[in-house]
């Protein structure tokens, strides 16, 4: 099956390219790129992609898809659906489901389910412990040799340092990383937002930033010792970040990953309203903590650009602050957020949102590579940034709406994603 590709302004770093150019796909491949192709077969599909942008596949590593075991929040049909809806070509879920993805078994149930109905690549990430309880190690050989491409107990810290380090030696076995949930729950405690002054004024439990930064510093010499690959998910501190600015440069392996929601959103925008859409794990942090975190995108200490979403149903939301879950959605706003704040402003390069967004996400998991070159597997995304819209419920397809950010008014959207070369959204709808 042959698909062309016309007319889109094609940016990937990888290749030095950054020019308006056709692609010809066969059969899920890329076969040609270059100006003025034209169909070879008469049953060619042929669109015309002039005034939109072209990356490779976007891939948000860390999504919360619910399934199996809370499909009432998302399952994998709308939480790929959602992602496809965002942009994104791949995505990697986490394994804090119910049961638990600790076995070989679920992580063949969610590959299974998703090859039947995602609108997206899956890829499965394995708990670290059993349960993720912190007490024995997962079957994290027999997840590996049945398809998981990382592991995490993403949830909660791993709070015993000598069950992290086991898990440390194992996955270097693997050549597998660990993505770390730093969160040390004997100093959190029962926290709900960031420790300060907001939290004063609101009345809630407070969650000081070193009860993160603390897991981030044992984590990073953890990895020192082991010599293993180490994400840091979901930063929001200024320390934290400069703490994987020094492992870095000491030449560890240690990445980390940053949200919208923590760059763009601070402890401020909690009001007295107690929006609980604002209550996310970890917490929303102050501006200085969000302006580091933009820097750090910028200057390369932030690998990855991620959403951590994290679907709940109304009613868990629509409850005190205190009892209501953490978390937000974001695969639906993750690129317009993006565009909008750092790329349009001129703070980053669409070369670095493609890194952040599509080239180091599947570097950290270790993944097949996407290009725009011949050969390579043809997961692409366009855009349109000449789209102004506002946030609403109705925006999105996720069976959630829990977004910190409705009401905001951002540029850019997605239009087309092909996977495989098999489109899966055409001009902004998600394909049956």
């Amino acid at each position: 099956m042959e698909l062309l590709l016309k007319g889109a302004h094609v940016i990937d770093p990888q290749v030095a390219l950054d020019d308006i150019t056709d692609i010809r796909v066969v059969d899920g491949k890329i076969a040609e790129v270059g100006k003025n192709l034209e169909p070879v077969s008469s049953s060619a599909k042929v669109r015309d992609l002039t005034g939109k942008i072209l990356t490779p596949g976007l891939v948000d590593l860390h999504v919360h898809l619910r399934d199996p075991g809370l499909e009432q929040k998302e399952s994998i049909a709308t939480g790929t659906a959602a992602a496809a809806h965002g942009g994104f070509t791949a995505v990697c879920c986490m394994p804090n489901t119910k049961p638990i993805t600790d076995n070989a078994l679920a992580v063949e149930y969610i590959q299974s389910v998703a090859q039947q109905v995602g609108k997206c690549r899956v890829h499965v990430s394995g708990a670290c412990t059993q349960g993720e309880k912190g007490e024995a190690l997962s079957e994290m050989g027999d997840m590996v040799a049945h398809g998981a491409v990382a592991f995490t107990d993403d949830g909660r810290g791993v709070q015993d340092s000598g069950m992290m380090r086991r898990v440390m030696d194992y996955a270097v076995q693997f050549d597998k990383v660990v993505m770390s949930h730093c969160q040390d729950e004997g100093l959190v405690g029962k926290g709900q937002v960031n420790e300060g002054v907001v939290s004063t004024r609101l009345g809630l439990a407070p969650w000081p930033a070193e009860g993160e930064e603390l897991q981030i510093a044992r984590d990073i010499a953890l990895s020192r010792l082991t010599g293993c690959a180490l994400q840091i998910q979901h930063m929001s501190t200024r320390r934290g970040i400069e703490m994987v600015r020094a492992a870095k440069a000491e030449g560890l392996k240690v990445t980390c990953e940053a949200t919208p929601h923590h760059m763009f959103l601070t402890e401020d925008d909690i009001q007295d309203d107690y929006n609980t859409n604002l209550k996310v794990n970890p917490p929303l942090r102050t501006k200085e903590d969000a302006q580091a975190l933009i820097e750090a995108v910028a200057d390369g200490t932030v690998d990855v650009i991620v959403t951590d979403h994290a679907p709940h149903i109304k009613f868990e939301k629509d409850r005190e602050f205190e009892i209501a879950p953490f978390g937000m959605i974001g695969l639906e706003t993750s690129f317009a957020l993006v565009y909008t704040h750092l790329v349009k402003p001129g703070i980053i390069s669409w070369q670095r949102l493609v890194e952040l967004m599509a080239i180091n996400p599947r570097a950290v998991l270790r993944v097949e590579e996407v290009a725009i070159r011949p050969g390579s597997t043809a997961d692409l995304s366009v855009f349109d940034t000449s789209i102004e819209w506002t946030v609403t419920e109705e925006s999105f397809v996720s069976k959630a709406k829990n977004s910190g950010f409705l009401g905001h008014t951002l540029t850019g959207k997605p239009t087309d994603v092909f996977v495989g070369g098999r489109a899966t959204m055409e001009e902004g709808v998600v394909c049956e």
